[in-house]
C-alpha cells in the first residue's frame, strides 16, 4: 500500500487555504439532460474551490443538483448529459478527458463514497476481491501484496478480524460494515479528493457516527480534500469546514461553517436551519416548514427560483435571478438574495423570516396522564423466529428472540416512541400489535383483549388502530387515484356516511387541496404522498396510529411540515401515536414518552424529558451522544465517536 500520510496536518484554516493552491476548482459548471418536457437544467453555474485537508459540505433538498455535481466531477454522468464549464483537478481539465483517461483518475486521484453501499459493491465477489481490483487498477503490484493492503485497509476502517472478513461477501456484512468497505475502497490509492455522497442516509445514528469518524480518519490518513454531500445539517455542522447551499441547481449561499449557521443571509438557508429538530433543546413550538416544493428544472424563468416559497420576496425578486454577491470578505461569505442586507441574526426588522404555524390547543393538556383512558395496553409481548440450518433439509437449531417481554401502555392524546438501532425489534413490535393476534403476550385495544376477539370483532377493531408506513410511495397503489386510495378503507370497514364528503374532509385535514383527488400518487411529492398516507390512516377515525419511520425518507424541510401536521392532529383530534424511529431529534420534538429498545427488550422507559435530559442506561447515553447537533460549536465540543456501540 502507498504509505499513508499519517503526519498530515489538521484541516487548514481559511487563511492557510487561500495561501494554498486548490486541488479541485469548479467554474461555471452546468449540466443538462434532455427530456420529453424539455431540457432539464440540473446544475446551473456551480463554482467552488476545494483545498487540501478541508471539507466542503454541499447541502440542499432533493433535486437541488448536489449529486449531479459530484457525478460530473467523477465523469460518471450518462453520455446524453450535456456538461459545460470547467473542472480542474490538480491542473488537469477533467472535461477534456475521455472515459479511458478519466478511469486513471477515478479511484486514484479522486475517490467516491456512494450513498447505497450494497449497490456500489458487486454481490458475487468477495470484498477482498473488489478491494484487490481497486488497488491493482492503479498500482503495479502482485495479488499477494494487494491482498495484504486490502486487509490493512479493512483494519483501518474498523472491520473486525479483517484477515477473515476479507474473504466474505457483501451480503454477509451489516449496512454500516458495507459502508466501511466502500470507504476502504475509496481511499485505497490515497486520493487527493474524496467525495462522500449521502454516506450516512440509511444508517442508524450510532453507525452514522462511526462512519463519520472513519471518513475523518481517512481524510487524516490520506490528507485528502473532501466533499460531503448531505441534507443533514447536523452532519454538516460536525464535519464541514466550508458550506455551499444549493437550490434549483445553483449555489445560493457559500461561507465557512460557523458563518452559515450563525449568520445566514439567504432565506432558504434560514429555512433549512429552522426546519431541523434539535435533540439538545426541548420546545413546544412547531418547526419551521418551507411551504411549497422546489421548481421543476425545465424552462426556468429568469427570476429568483425560491421567490414563490420565500416569505420576504418582493417584486424585484421576480425580475431576474440574483447572482452570488459578496457579503463579507473576512470571512468570505456570498449569498444570492436581493434582501440579504436586510437580514440580521436570521430575522428581518427584528421579526422571524418564516412565521411559525399556530398549533391548536391540546385537548388533553389539563388532564393528568393517569386520569386518561388507556388506548393501547401491551403486556409481556414476545415474538420468536426459528433459526434454521441446512441447505435442503432445514432443521431448527435455535430461536431468535426478536421481541422479548415488552410491557407498556399508551393513554389518550399521548405519543409514545420506541427508539433503537435497526434489528432491535421495533418494527416487529408494531407488526405484532397491528395483527391484533399476538403469538405470545396480551394486547388490549380500547379495553378489548385481542385474544378474546372473534374474527368479525377483530376486523371491526382494526378501524381503531391504523398505520403509516416509512415509504409513502410503496404504501400507495400507483394505479389508484387519491380518491380511491382514501375511499378503500371506508368501503372495506363499512363506513355508513357519505364517502365523497369524507374523502374531501380528509384531504383538508392533512393540508391538501380536495380538487387533487382524481390525481395518481406519482403526481405528488414525497411529503404530499406521506400526507395522503396519513389521511388514509385517519379515514376510519382511529384512536391510535402506528407510525413506522414516517419522515425518514423526506427532506428536512418537507419533514418539518409532516411533523407539525402530526402534532396538530394529535392536539386537535386527541389522537394517540405509537411512533417508531431511529431519529431521536424527531422523537424529542413529537413524543410524550420514550422507550429505548435493545435486542428485543426495553432498557429504559420514561417521559421524553427524563430520557433526554437524564438518561440512566449506558446504551441510551451512547445513542444520545451519537446524534449530530446542527450547531458547529456544540457539535465539535462533543466527545469522540470512536467507541460507539456497533
Amino acid at each position: 500500500m502507498n504509505t499513508p500520510h499519517t503526519g498530515s496536518p489538521q484541516a487548514a484554516t481559511p487563511q492557510q487555504a487561500t495561501a494554498q493552491q486548490p486541488v479541485l476548482s469548479v467554474r461555471d459548471l452546468t449540466v443538462s439532460f434532455p427530456s420529453e418536457a424539455g431540457t432539464v437544467s440540473a446544475v446551473r453555474g456551480v463554482d467552488f474551490d476545494l483545498y487540501p485537508g478541508r471539507t466542503l459540505g454541499i447541502v440542499g433538498e432533493s433535486g437541488s443538483g448536489k449529486s449531479v455535481t459530484s457525478l460530473a466531477v467523477m465523469g460518471l454522468l450518462p453520455q446524453y448529459a450535456k456538461v459545460t464549464g470547467s473542472i480542474s483537478f490538480d491542473g488537469t481539465e477533467l472535461l477534456d478527458l475521455n472515459d479511458k483517461q478519466m478511469s486513471k483518475i477515478r479511484g486514484n486521484g479522486v475517490g467516491m463514497i456512494f450513498q447505497d453501499p450494497l449497490s456500489a459493491l458487486t454481490p458475487v465477489l468477495t470484498v477482498g476481491a473488489q478491494l484487490i481490483e481497486a488497488i491493482q487498477a492503479h498500482q503495479h503490484i502482485s495479488k499477494k501484496q494487494a491482498l495484504k493492503q486490502a486487509i490493512e485497509l479493512l483494519d483501518l476502517v474498523g472491520i473486525p478480524n479483517p484477515d477473515v472478513q476479507v474473504h466474505s461477501f457483501p451480503h454477509q456484512f451489516s449496512g454500516g460494515m458495507r459502508q466501511r468497505v466502500v470507504i476502504a475502497m475509496a481511499i485505497a490509492n490515497n486520493p487527493r479528493v474524496l467525495i462522500a455522497d449521502e454516506p450516512t442516509t440509511a444508517l442508524d445514528v450510532t453507525i452514522q457516527a462511526q462512519i463519520l469518524d472513519v471518513i475523518k480518519l481517512a481524510q487524516k490518513e490520506t490528507g485528502a480534500a473532501t466533499i460531503m454531500i448531505t441534507h443533514d445539517m447536523g452532519v454538516v455542522a460536525g464535519i464541514a469546514d466550508d458550506v455551499m447551499v444549493m437550490y434549483a441547481g445553483r449555489p445560493v449561499e457559500k461561507a465557512d461553517v460557523y458563518t452559515i449557521f450563525k449568520q445566514p443571509k439567504m432565506p432558504y438557508t434560514i429555512g433549512l436551519l429552522g426546519s431541523t429538530p434539535r435533540v439538545d433543546q426541548k420546545t413546544h413550538q412547531p418547526l419551521t416548514p418551507i411551504e411549497g416544493s422546489p421548481p421543476i428544472l425545465v424552462n426556468l424563468e429568469q427570476r429568483c427560483q425560491f421567490a414563490n416559497r420565500c416569505p420576504i420576496a418582493i417584486d424585484e425578486c421576480t425580475h431576474a435571478e440574483p447572482t452570488l454577491e459578496t457579503i463579507t470578505t473576512q470571512p468570505a461569505h456570498h449569498a444570492a438574495c436581493v434582501r440579504s442586507a436586510d437580514i440580521h441574526d436570521q430575522k428581518i426588522n427584528g421579526q422571524r423570516l418564516f412565521p411559525l404555524p399556530e398549533l391548536p390547543d391540546d385537548m388533553y393538556a389539563d388532564i393528568p396522564r393517569q386520569q386518561r383512558d388507556s388506548v393501547l395496553s401491551v403486556t409481556e409481548l414476545k415474538k420468536e423466529f426459528p433459526i434454521l440450518k441446512g441447505a435442503f433439509l432445514k432443521r431448527k437449531v435455535g430461536v431468535k428472540k426478536a421481541v422479548n417481554g415488552l410491557t407498556f401502555d399508551i393513554r389518550a392524546g399521548e405519543c409514545m416512541s420506541i427508539v433503537g438501532e435497526s434489528g432491535c425489534g421495533k418494527t416487529t413490535t408494531l407488526r405484532e400489535i397491528m395483527d391484533l393476534n399476538p403469538s405470545d403476550g396480551t394486547v388490549i385495544l380500547n379495553g378489548q383483549d385481542a385474544h378474546a376477539m372473534s374474527r368479525s370483532q377483530r376486523r371491526k377493531a382494526r378501524s381503531h388502530i391504523q398505520m403509516v408506513f416509512q415509504d409513502p410511495m410503496s404504501s400507495l397503489n400507483p394505479r389508484m387515484t387519491i380518491k380511491e386510495v382514501l375511499a378503500e378503507p371506508l368501503h372495506s370497514l363499512g363506513y355508513q356516511g357519505n364517502i365523497d364528503e369524507r374523502v374531501s374532509e380528509l384531504m383538508g385535514l392533512v393540508g391538501l387541496d380536495a380538487s387533487q383527488i382524481d390525481r395518481f400518487p406519482g403526481h405528488f411529492s414525497g411529503g404530499q404522498r406521506q400526507r395522503i398516507g396519513l389521511a388514509r390512516a385517519l379515514a376510519t377515525n382511529p384512536s391510535i396510529i402506528a407510525l413506522d419511520e414516517p419522515v425518514s425518507a423526506l427532506d428536512v424541510s418537507i419533514q418539518a411540515g409532516v411533523i407539525n401536521l402530526l402534532d396538530e392532529l394529535k392536539r386537535k383530534l386527541g389522537l394517540s401515536y405509537l411512533f417508531v424511529s431511529h431519529d431521536l431529534s424527531v422523537v424529542r420534538h413529537l413524543s410524550d414518552r420514550v422507550a429505548v429498545m435493545y435486542q428485543g427488550e426495553f432498557v429504559e422507559e420514561g417521559s421524553v424529558d427524563e430520557i433526554f435530559d437524564n438518561p440512566q442506561h449506558e446504551y441510551t447515553q451512547k445513542l444520545l451522544a451519537a446524534i449530530p447537533i446542527p450547531d458547529p460549536t456544540i457539535q465539535r465540543e462533543k466527545q469522540d465517536y470512536s467507541s460507539r456501540v456497533p
